[in-house]
């Protein structure tokens, strides 16, 4: 089992910036991919960007290439994700996510499933 908590969202103008923290617990080890997703009121949930625990290369939802950076430290078992020129459209709720290793394949948010979820940070841009 991992345990998954995030923090740092708020509300902030667009083109600000806010860093989305997640800290994990548990079986960290047992997850190639850490990721984030986010859900905005009546839409689908979406995947923005991942990561892979072993390695460190990253992957992007086209819709924040260039503007969102997800990162790790291994050493504090913690996730981030740096969101500069956010836009009202990011508004959302924001989940930090893992995919175990067991079950092969990529780290891409919009094409691999993840299996170990937080409870959320809302983040509000407003214009």
């Amino acid at each position: 089992q991992v345990q998954l908590v995030e923090s740092g969202g708020g509300s902030v103008q667009a083109g600000g910036s806010l860093t989305l923290s997640c800290a994990a617990s548990g079986y960290t080890d047992s997850s190639n991919c850490m990721g984030w997703f986010r859900q905005a009121p009546g839409k689908e949930r979406e995947g923005v960007a991942g990561i892979y625990t072993r390695g460190g290369s990253t992957v992007y939802a086209d819709s924040v290439k260039g503007r969102f950076t997800i990162s790790q430290d291994n050493a504090k078992n913690t996730l981030y994700l740096q969101m500069n020129s956010l836009k009202p459209e990011d508004t959302a709720m924001y989940y930090c996510a893992a995919r175990s290793r067991k079950y092969g394949g990529g780290c891409h948010p919009e094409i691999y499933e993840y299996n170990y979820w937080g409870q959320g940070t809302q983040v509000t841009v407003s214009s």
